[in-house]
């Protein structure tokens, strides 16, 4: 494996990271109101997003090999 792909697993692990933080915060009660609870759900689909955008320049970087 190159450091460029390690690179691309480290960053979508970081990412999912944030997104299972984020999940148990809201599955464990941790929000205190509709607007927090939409806030957290905003975060997550912009990490849903950013995941897929780094698996996405994964694969064109391995296709470029």
């Amino acid at each position: 494996m190159t450091k460029e792909v390690d690179m691309f697993d480290y960053l979508r692990s970081n990412v999912n990271d944030q997104m299972k933080d984020i999940n148990d915060h809201i599955s464990g009660g941790g929000c205190k109101d509709y607007p927090e609870y939409t806030k957290c759900c905003g975060i997550i689909q912009g990490l849903a997003q950013a995941e897929r955008e780094i698996l996405d320049a994964k694969s064109r970087y391995e296709r470029a090999q």
